[in-house]
């Protein structure tokens, strides 16, 4: 990876993106920045320097886009819609986290570790769609289990973070916890409503049919990444006052019998994965133990009892929304794309 333009670079996404490519020694002599007016002129600390975060007005941008290998995209599909094709005409690999690509046929779909082979045709400049959150976290549980048969239903129910809501809902969540302790009234403005000590569902549109777009998102984006789309897909995605890491509780149907002890030992050796699975001392998955983690963490795993002839299991799995849910896959595929040109 030569040289990269982050543009989102001071959200919650744009940060982790930062963070992750410190580590991987990605200094800041390889790196632009970019972000709305308000952040713009603020200084970055990263290894090799401190960078000045831009402006993202067109002509900076173009400049930056001749200038870089790769840009990843970590603003709206408005953003996106406008951005990609420019960064693409200056022969770049564009990583879009919005969701304004991921319904293109013409376009990668990638959550790695699950469908890299899709990469295998890419020949770059172009332009490769991030899955949502929810979808990368249970896809990476599930996936590993196609080894004991043919995947028949989803039905997942997501427990998200304040982080898929971005930087401003979480710094309201923890102004509310503030509040709430002092006895003042609660801030409101970017969650709408009291977010501490409540559920409520996901914070996105629902359509004529009631599913909201959280929930539409994980039934398209699961059939086109496990490329079946006869696959029956079901969810329920609500936020929850949890910082970061999405929970999710997942029941998978095949089109067999399946054995829950040879998932564990499927689940325990998949790259990626944490096995956290231990009834004997309540130890299983929680989103503070996944917070900061590269793997996602997946227990609980018990045969469903709802699926008639053994072929139902159930599990219940935990990752961190801001890494895997998010920029690290990102990372990952630049990663496998450059590793791939070698």
């Amino acid at each position: 990876m030569k040289h990269v333009t982050i543009v989102g670079a001071t959200g919650a996404v744009g940060a982790e993106l930062l963070a992750i490519l410190a580590d991987r020694g990605v200094d800041a002599s390889r790196l632009r920045l970019f972000a709305s007016s308000r952040s713009a002129g603020r200084r970055v600390d990263h290894p090799g320097g401190s960078i000045v975060v831009e402006s993202a007005d067109e002509t900076a941008l173009r400049d930056a886009f001749a200038w870089s290998d790769v840009v990843y995209l970590a603003a709206n599909g408005r953003v996106s819609r406008r951005l990609a094709p420019i960064a693409v005409a200056a022969s770049c690999t564009v990583i879009d986290h919005s969701s304004a690509f991921r319904g293109d046929p013409g376009c990668p779909l990638v959550v790695c570790g699950v469908n890299d082979e899709v990469l295998d045709g890419f020949e770059g400049p172009g332009v490769i769609a991030n899955p949502n959150c929810s979808t990368i976290i249970a896809l990476a549980a599930i996936a590993p289990l196609r080894r004991l048969g043919r995947l028949v239903r989803l039905t997942v129910c997501t427990y998200q973070a304040i982080s898929g809501a971005g930087a401003e809902a979480m710094v309201e969540l923890e102004a509310q916890a503030r509040a709430w302790a002092s006895g003042h009234a609660l801030p409101t403005t970017r969650l709408g409503r009291q977010g501490i000590f409540n559920v409520f569902n996901h914070d996105s549109e629902v359509d004529s049919a009631g599913v909201n777009l959280e929930e539409r998102k994980l039934e398209i984006e699961s059939r086109r990444i496990l490329a079946q789309p006869e696959l029956r897909v079901s969810s329920t995605c609500v936020r929850v006052p949890v910082m970061r890491a999405h929970s999710e509780a997942i029941h998978v149907e095949f089109d067999g019998p399946v054995d829950p002890t040879e998932a564990r030992t499927i689940l325990s050796e998949a790259p990626g994965l944490e096995l956290v699975d231990a009834p004997e001392d309540r130890r299983f998955p929680e989103p503070i133990h996944a917070t900061g983690r590269d793997d996602v963490l997946v227990g609980r795993i018990r045969r469903d009892p709802g699926v008639p002839d053994g072929r139902g299991l159930a599990l219940f799995a935990v990752g961190d929304q801001l890494r895997k849910g998010a920029a690290l896959n990102a990372v990952q595929i630049a990663d496998a794309i450059e590793s791939r040109g070698r």
